[in-house]
């Protein structure tokens, strides 16, 4: 019988970012995002479910619940392979093409190096509070969700990665970005996180998103250069039209070249039993946290 986690996958190394192609895969895979009525939005890890959140009636926030029984995609990380350098992107590629519970499905994904997020996104915008945490678009939230509860600075496993975070040789957290929230949530690397916060650091990152496949970068550039052919017809041959002329190649060009690099939403497949389950989840979790 085949391995239904099996996946080929195909590498693609990009300045700064490493594509990738996933197929075998057809999904839902074990970690996904599912969504029904009502804003409502659900995330799953095989048979558990991680967190319910929905999102606000007038679009300005998002409220969590989260649960126990995350599973990081990866396995332990050896302070050998840290103090050899690995290129990140690379290894966490292949781990995550043999993760039993990961995220990948069929189609083109990126996983870029990121030594820093947006300002803020760590340091002011990490949703540090358990079980339950609100996502304040309004405010402009832009960061990221843990998938568990954070460990103290001084807890005995996060002391260990400070010290290699001051050697200089701690491994990057590994964060998907995941549209739904306009953020990212942590697949492995949360006392990593913890750890590079305390030592006063940037947590570095390699963020996995998805890519555009190469028909819709075709279909993209397709009417970009429609676009462009008509403006330059426009502008005819006039010499004192150089400059927009000039403009419109770079902004072709601009186009061409970021291509490669766009990101598309995160898929979501729907709650198995819609707003009624949902709510059912919801009305647990509540439960459980009054128990405790």
């Amino acid at each position: 019988m085949s391995d239904p986690h099996a996946a080929r996958i195909l590498r693609e190394t990009l300045p700064g970012a490493l594509a990738l192609t996933v197929t075998g895969r057809p999904g839902p895979p074990p970690l996904r995002m599912e969504m029904t009525d009502g804003r409502r939005l659900l995330l799953r890890q095989g048979g558990r479910v991680l967190l319910l959140g929905r999102v606000d009636p007038d679009r300005g926030g998002v409220a969590l619940r989260l649960g126990p029984g995350h599973r990081s995609p990866l396995p332990p990380l050896s302070a050998d392979a840290s103090r050899r350098g690995p290129d990140w992107r690379h290894r966490y590629a292949g781990l995550l093409g043999d993760a039993a519970e990961g995220p990948l499905h069929d189609g083109r994904w990126l996983l870029a190096e990121r030594p820093t997020l947006p300002y803020g996104a760590w340091r002011h915008e990490l949703a540090r509070t358990w079980p339950e945490a609100y996502l304040d678009w309004n405010a402009g939230w832009n960061g990221v969700v843990p998938l568990r509860p954070l460990s103290a600075p001084d807890a005995p496993r996060v002391k260990a990665y400070r010290r290699r975070a001051r050697e200089g040789v701690l491994p990057p957290v590994l964060l998907w970005w995941v549209s739904a929230f306009d953020g990212w949530v942590i697949l492995d690397g949360h006392d990593r996180a913890v750890a590079a916060l305390a030592e006063d650091r940037e947590p570095e990152s390699v963020v996995l998103t998805r890519g555009e496949d190469e028909e819709e970068q075709r279909e993209v550039l397709d009417r970009v250069v429609a676009w462009h052919e008509r403006l330059l017809a426009g502008l005819g041959d006039d010499p004192a039209k150089e400059p927009q002329r000039r403009w419109a190649v770079e902004a072709l060009a601009r186009t061409a070249a970021g291509l490669p690099y766009d990101r598309k939403r995160t898929a979501a497949w729907p709650v198995p039993g819609g707003a009624a389950e949902w709510d059912a989840l919801m009305l647990e979790f509540r439960h459980e946290h009054d128990r405790s």
